[in-house]
This record gives C-alpha cells, structure tokens and sequence, in this order.
C-alpha cells in the first residue's frame, strides 16, 4: 500500500466524520477546534470494475463487480491560520502532510465555521476564503524549510557546481519532494541562474509550484445537506477540482451496513433496508435517500477515487499465475489488485509484487489476449498480468 493522502483543513470542517466514513475508525468527532489532536492512520479504498466479469468469470475479491483496493488516508488536526509560524498545534501537524502523496482539503461548504474554525451561523462565512488559506499555509511551511541553511547550500552549489534538483529534493525530502518534482518545477520556473541571489519572494514563488507538483489538492466540499446552494457554487466555480460531499450521511450508511440494517456498498447511488427500523432510523435514513436522489451519492467514495485515479493519475493492474484461469497458485480467482502510476510497465510491476521477482524479471503475458509484453510496455488500466521471473 505505496498511496497515502491527506485530509487537511481547520477545524471543524468534517474531517474526523470524513475519515470516519472512509474508513469507519473510531476517531473522536465533536464540534470544537482542535479535536484531532494527532494524526490518525487508517485504511480507505478506491472503488474500480472488477475485471472479472468482463472475463466471463466470478471472483470472490470483488463485491457485485465491485473491486476495493487499499490505500491509506491520514487524518491530520485542525489548522489554524499562521500554523506554519507554530500557532494553535503548529508544524507537528504540517509535517504529517509530508507523507501524502495527495491532498484532501475538506471545507465547511455550509459557510457554519469562521477561519479559526469556530462555529458561526450557516453561511455566515464564506467558505472560498478556506481554499487560499490552506494553500498559503502549506506553501509558507515548504518555503521555511527549503530557507533553512540556504545560504550555505546555494555556495555550495554554486562552488561544487551541484545539481539544484538534489539539493532542492533533499531539503525538502521530510515535505514529500523528490528530485523529479523538484527538475519539473525548476524548469517551469525558469529561477534565475545564481541561486545565491534569489529572493524571498522567489522563495517563496518556488515553494508554491512545489507545493502543486508534490501536493495535488481536491476540494471536498463538506457539509453538502445543509450547505446553502449559493455557497457550493462558489466553491465549484473555483479554479480547483471540488467534490461536494456529505461526510454525515456515508458516515451513516456505512455504520447502517455494518449493521446489516441496509444494503450498501461505499459510492453506491441507493441503499436497500433489510431489517426492521425503528421510527427514528426510518426518519434518518428517508432524509439520506432524499439526499441521494437529488445528488446522486454521498460523494465521499468519488472524491477518494478522484484524488487517487486522477490526481495521482493511477491505474489498477492485477498479476495472476495462471494466465488462462486467471488465479495464483492456490486457484484464487484475481488475488491481487496493484495501483501503479500511469506509463507504469510489467518490470514494474514485478518489484511491487516482490523484489526477487523483479530482480528476475524476463517479460510478461497480456492474461486477456495471451500476448507477450516486454520490459518497457505500457500498462494499462484494468491489465491482468503473469509475470515471467528467474525467481
């Protein structure tokens, strides 16, 4: 499980109940700032077709087609605006963003808290003004570490003629940057060329395209059932990619299946009762089909899928020993299921299932078309692969 992302924002924004939902851990939820006091790791999943239908087969990995595959999902506390100068829990917690690969930004879209994160009338604040401040938090915490010793490492480079990439990547390695993001962002910049001279303006001109390279950002736009349509859309006319999402109500029906009150599965657009309600649980669950029926879902499973699928430009490719039956060695049908980056090829995949095997890597089969793949192919989404090793 390589993926990580983040759920950032102030507080009482629905983080907690968004993690909850995705994950149905036990996290403490209430309605006062700073109720995540550490980050909390747990265990989501991208929902995708399961391949095994459309090979005339049936699985026993998937769930009506249904195939959920891994990733973790940390939920990081509340922050405040000034954080990256240490107010409220400070930069403990901008740290943790260090470890996600992607941002979730969960925003009251109900307008109910103000900047702090104190509770306010609904629509009493504008909840545009959330997206640029977590954004300048993040920037300002990348731009306070890349300035740490900049002084002597720009000499150093300069002097030592060393690769501003590397040097860039490994002061900001504990944020999550690495030497390709850093190589792409300098070469949009176009910095000047004695970084010596650069200034904190361009410091912190650079931070921020770092900030967009290393740290893609959706926008869950919270609170949807009880958010004013004006606010939503104002949300959704922002330069950003936004989800509106109703953390409450998944957080509901997932407990509701847990249950085995309802039939539901995570980004599923109804739900069907299976057991006897009670007055107040008919109520609850009237209101959530309401909802459902004129959003179509809660949102929570698509705004995961959307930062991992396409922010992260993922794809899910499932290795097999058997190309015919499609199974490993102890006839499961589609054991496994890998997310890989896009332009990914089977040698890759090869060290993800285990290193000797990669090590040993000679070629692949296309288990669909009984095709050979070679070294550098392409995968693509959905392949389902037998890889061919020394080991």
């Amino acid at each position: 499980m390589s993926i990580s992302i983040g759920l950032a924002g102030k507080p009482n924004s629905g983080k907690s109940t968004f993690f909850n939902a995705a994950t149905l851990a036990n996290v403490e939820m209430a309605n006062h700032p700073f109720t995540t006091i550490d980050a909390h790791h747990g265990v989501t999943h991208v929902r995708v077709n399961c391949p095994c239908k459309s090979l005339g087969k049936q699985c026993n990995q998937c769930q009506d087609g249904a195939r959920f595959v891994p990733v973790e999902i940390i939920d990081i506390a509340g922050l405040v605006p000034d954080a990256h100068k240490g107010r409220g829990l400070g930069n403990a917690f901008l740290d943790n963003l260090g470890q996600a690969n992607a941002i979730i930004h969960v925003i009251d879209a109900s307008g109910g808290t103000d900047i702090e994160g104190n509770p306010v009338g609904i629509g009493e604040h504008d909840p545009v003004d959330d997206i640029e401040f977590l954004e300048h938090e993040i920037t300002m915490w990348m731009a306070g570490i890349l300035e740490r010793n900049w002084d002597r490492l720009s000499r150093r480079i300069k002097a030592e003629n060393l690769k501003l990439e590397r040097v860039i990547s490994d002061q900001l390695q504990g944020a999550g940057v690495n030497e390709h993001q850093a190589r792409v962002v300098l070469l949009k910049m176009k910095m000047p060329d004695d970084p010596t001279k650069w200034t904190d303006e361009e410091m912190v001109a650079l931070s921020d395209a770092l900030r967009i390279e290393s740290k893609p950002l959706i926008i869950a736009a919270n609170k949807m059932d009880i958010a004013p349509p004006e606010l939503v859309e104002r949300l959704m006319s922002a330069d950003r990619v936004v989800v509106p999402t109703s953390a409450a109500a998944e957080y509901a029906l997932r407990m509701a299946a847990k249950s085995d009150v309802i039939e539901y599965l995570p980004g599923d657009k109804e739900f069907r009762i299976k057991a006897e309600l009670s007055d107040a649980q008919k109520a609850g669950l009237d209101k959530i089909r309401m909802l459902l029926d004129e959003k179509g879902s809660t949102n929570i499973q698509e705004c995961i899928n959307t930062a991992v699928l396409e922010l992260l430009d993922q794809i899910v490719v499932y290795p097999v020993e058997d190309e015919n039956k499609y199974t490993d060695k102890k006839d499961r049908m589609l054991p496994d299921a890998f997310l890989l980056q896009r332009g990914s090829t089977p040698h890759d995949l090869a060290y993800m299932v285990h290193t000797d095997i990669g090590d040993g890597f000679l070629h692949a089969v296309n288990a669909k078309t009984k095709m050979r793949m070679g070294e550098k192919h392409e995968l693509e989404d959905s392949d389902v692969v037998k890889i061919i090793s020394t080991k």
